[in-house]
């Protein structure tokens, strides 16, 4: 897959991103090798590897340190929501990101 200069800016545009131009030419070849490279992963056969969703696997038995996922109070929201310039607890705000200067 060959990518061009304006698949380089419409990317960069998506992520508001400003790149200048002598950088355009270097993104556009890495990212060229990255999805060369994949096509190359793409022609292996995996028939007989089975998906992973974790590149670690699990351990047999809980007693080996694992964790389990359940949520816990990291104990700093006090502390955080004391240096927030605009608090409410138990949040606070922040300016939007996603709008867009233009």
């Amino acid at each position: 897959m060959k990518i061009t200069r304006e698949t380089v800016l419409y990317v960069a545009d998506l992520a508001h991103l400003e790149l200048p131009e002598d950088e355009v030419e270097t993104y556009r070849q890495q990212l060229d090798q990255i999805l060369t490279y994949v096509e190359k992963l793409n022609q292996l056969d995996t028939s007989g590897v089975d998906p992973l969703a974790q590149v670690v696997a699990a351990p047999a038995d809980s007693a080996t340190g694992w964790r389990s996922d359940e949520t816990r109070d990291a104990g700093i929201s006090a502390e955080a929501l004391m240096a927030a310039p605009d608090a409410s607890s138990p949040f606070f705000r922040v300016p939007k990101v996603i709008e867009r200067e233009s």
